[in-house]
């Protein structure tokens, strides 16, 4: 059976870029591998597929198209990769996080989950994980959840948040966290920093990525950097990301941190100095907050 993973992260931290690269790079090594892409902007497939803009879900059923065949919604990613695009509405209009529930009924009456393939990743939307963008780890379709971070303060504060989602659909299901995939831009200054964030929520880092100027060079032309650059240097860190990710059976329950929990985690993480906490006025609904603001960064969580 294939192995279902999905992957989360904060927007921005270079999610998509992990994935396609990773796809390619296991295809290389004989694997067959089905990428879908989860988001609305449609660009989890860019550097794999031959057309760009590509097909989406939600294209063909907004031109009332149904009974979709195979053929219709796959589209090639190269040797060994086929690719699926959930698209959306457009940016304002109509809920995006839809068209997941819509696009597993489809892949069921067509049978794709039946098709030998040795992993199907979903590239799922940022940090969401309610509503129709949890759907992967909610319906049991990823049995392993993935998490990108950088060390920066937000994409571990998202980071957590995922793990969170995680830890309340294990308890229904058989989603399980299978670490994170560090990609950062200086290694030496963030490893640190995700290597305690990871061992305080009882996770683990499953290999890092420090940025190359190779990655941008391959993205400008719309290419992984496995296919773009074989022979460089910087491409060997994608097959040990690939290795690592097969090799890994560390499958657990995360221990994330309440919102308070991390705050002060965070702080001495960045060696701030302690903030003074002040009682916030009660909600509404009479429950009580604690406001904790961080000296020296404000209150990035606005």
């Amino acid at each position: 059976m294939a192995r279902s993973m999905a992957f989360y992260g904060k927007g921005g931290v270079g999610k998509s870029t992990v994935v396609s690269n990773l796809t390619a790079t296991l295809a290389v090594m004989g694997r067959r591998v089905l990428q879908v892409g989860c988001d609305p902007k449609r660009d989890s497939s860019r550097n794999l597929i031959k057309t760009f803009p590509p097909i989406t879900l939600m294209d063909l059923l907004a031109a009332g198209r149904s009974g979709l065949r195979k053929a219709e919604i796959v589209m090639d990613g190269g040797v060994n990769v086929d690719c699926i695009e959930v698209g959306g509405p457009k940016p304002g209009v109509g809920c995006a996080g839809r068209g997941l529930g819509r696009l597993f009924e489809e892949l069921e009456e067509m049978a794709i989950f039946d098709e030998p393939y040795d992993h199907i990743f979903y590239d799922v939307l940022g940090d969401v994980v309610c509503g129709g963008f949890a759907v992967p780890m909610r319906s049991g379709y990823a049995e392993e959840v993935y998490v990108v971070t950088s060390g920066e303060f937000m994409s571990l504060y998202a980071a957590n948040n995922i793990a969170r989602g995680i830890q309340n659909y294990a308890l229904d299901g058989e989603v399980r966290m299978g670490g994170l995939i560090a990609n950062v831009k200086d290694l030496a200054y963030d490893r640190p920093l995700i290597e305690k964030f990871a061992e305080r929520i009882g996770t683990h880092v499953v290999h890092y990525l420090e940025w190359n100027r190779v990655v941008y060079e391959a993205e400008r032309r719309r290419q992984t950097v496995v296919r773009y650059a074989p022979d460089h240097e910087f491409t060997a860190n994608w097959y040990r990301l690939a290795e690592a990710m097969e090799a890994n059976t560390r499958l657990h329950v995360p221990q994330p941190m309440d919102d308070n929990e991390l705050d002060v985690f965070l702080e001495g993480l960045y060696g701030l100095a302690p903030a003074e906490r002040t009682e916030a006025p009660p909600r509404p609904n009479g429950i009580a907050t604690t406001r904790v603001p961080l000296a020296g960064v404000g209150n990035l969580r606005g």
